[in-house]
Formats: structure tokens, sequence, C-alpha cells
């Protein structure tokens, strides 16, 4: 073909690299990347051992605890967190029909992995966050990572793991993990920058350093703002729980792939309504502790 739309045939397709080059390069990179995992494969192994025994011992704790100490024990948090007792009847509701249709254990394991993955993100999080509002050099270099992260799909993240650390649950809470941070290490940074720079002055004229106006003054204004992130982490965790059950994470999101390989309709309905509700009650919960806060500092909308 000589032309196309009139144009030379040279502009009708782009010049690509041959598939022989292109195999070549790709064998390369993933050769080598294996060669260098396996070199370091003792110390990933030994890196990652306490993430395993810590969601190992909480999902046992969840799992082997009777169910009715697990329930007031979540009361109690929602009610901490709350203080509404229309929130506690619907955790009360929820977990109970979640307990009659057979799936508490596979909640409780979901319950371990998303608070292990919450805690693991808050404590990445928040001195990222402390860092990129005390620096703007910082802060200009993290804010395309954190935007790539954020657009990348969720299955991409996959990749790398499984490549690094295997198939298992450790592999799927890093990657819950990469997955739910940017929101923590965002708010934290803009609720320190939103804090009002008049107090800030009113700490330097008391003589207070850096480290007292942190923790005196910056972290407790900007609680309200960081909270959010907490609750933004926990939903994005939630999600991610799903599409993490394809490397070996068990619990609901395990149930969920299942039900959609096989097309299961009631057993996909059942699990997901699961989700759901866990993911309710946490929104409802951290996002009321929220505004207790900013009534308490007196931060809140005009």
């Amino acid at each position: 073909m000589a032309s196309c739309w009139g144009l030379p045939e040279l502009l009708c397709e782009f010049p690509s690299l041959s598939n022989g080059t292109l195999r070549g390069m790709r064998k390369s990179i993933d050769t080598g990347f294996r060669d260098l995992v396996r070199t370091y494969s003792d110390a990933i192994d030994a890196a990652t051992a306490p993430l395993q025994i810590f969601l190992n011992t909480l999902e046992d704790i969840f799992t082997e605890a009777p169910w009715v100490v697990i329930l007031l024990l979540l009361l109690a948090i929602v009610w901490a967190g709350s203080r509404k007792w229309q929130t506690m009847v619907g955790t009360t509701i929820a977990m109970g029909l979640i307990g009659v249709f057979g799936l508490w254990e596979d909640t409780m394991i979901t319950l371990a992995m998303v608070t292990v993955a919450t805690l693991v993100a808050i404590l990445i999080g928040l001195p990222l966050g402390i860092l990129m509002a005390r620096s703007d050099r910082f802060q200009a270099f993290l804010t395309p990572v954190l935007d790539v992260m954020q657009t990348l799909p969720s299955f991409v993240y996959l990749i790398p793991v499984v490549v690094i650390f295997g198939i298992g649950k450790v592999p799927g809470l890093i990657a819950v993990v990469i997955y739910a941070v940017p929101p923590m290490i965002r708010l934290t940074n803009l609720g320190i920058r939103l804090v009002d720079r008049e107090v800030i002055e009113a700490a330097d004229a008391f003589g207070a350093n850096p480290r007292q106006k942190l923790w005196g003054v910056q972290l407790p204004l900007s609680l309200p703002t960081i909270m959010t992130g907490v609750n933004q982490t926990i939903m994005m965790s939630l999600s991610m729980v799903v599409v993490a059950s394809m490397v070996g994470v068990g619990g609901l999101g395990k149930n969920v792939l299942q039900a959609i390989t096989n097309q299961y309709f009631t057993v996909g309905f059942l699990n997901g309504f699961a989700l759901v509700a866990i993911a309710i009650i946490f929104d409802r919960t951290s996002q009321a502790f929220g505004k207790r806060l900013q009534k308490h500092q007196g931060v809140g909308h005009d």
C-alpha cells in the first residue's frame, strides 16, 4: 500500500521495534529481575516475617475468639468513635446478618487483613505526610509518585508484588498497603499545611521549637483532616481486598472472586453485602469521630 488517506505509508503505521528485539528486551529484564529477587530472597523473607506473624496472630484471635466477644469489642470501638446509638444498632444488625448467613469467619479474616493494612499504611503515610508538609521540595518529588500510584489500575500492583514476594497473605497485604497509603500521605500533608498561620506565629512567639510545634500545635489541629485520610485508607483497603484475593488472600474477597469466576450470584451478593456492611460501619464511625474532633477544636465548616 503506497499511501493512506493521502499520506505516506510511514505515517500510517507507527514505526516499532521488531518482535525479536522486544522479546529479547523482555527476557533480559525479566531474567535480571528474577535473579535479583532470588539473590535477596532471604532478606526479603526476613523483612516480611514480622508482618506475617502480626497478620496470622490477629487473624487467629479474630477467628478463634467467641463471636460475642468480637461483637462487643467492635461495638465498643464504634461507640468510642461515633457516640451514636443509630450506628450501634446498624452495626449489631449487620454483624448479626453476617453471622446468620455463615460469613462470620471469612469476615473476621477480612477484618484482620484490613486492620493490619490500615495500621501499616498509617505508620508509613503519617511520617511521609509530615515530611511533605515541612518540605516543598519533597512535596514536589512525592506528588507525581502519588499521582501515578492512584492512577494505576489496582491489578497492576499485583505484578511486582507477586514477582518479589510470591503468592500468599503477605504479598496481598503489601499490595493493599501500596494501594491504600496515598490518601493518608496526601491528607496528612494537607491537614498540616492548613493550620492557621497565626497559630504557628503564636507558637513561635512562645519559643516553641519545631518538634513542639508539630506535636503540640500542627498535628492536634490537623487531626480532623488526618482522620479523613484514615477513613479513605480503610475504604481503599476494603476495595483492594477482592483484587488481592487473586494472590492468596482469603476471606470475603476470595469468595467474591470465586463467585465471579463460577457465576454464583447468591454467593457473590452475600459476600459483597458483608464487604459493604463493614465499609459502612467503618465509614460512619471514622466520619463521626472526625466531626467530633472538629467540634472539640472549634474547627468546623462555615
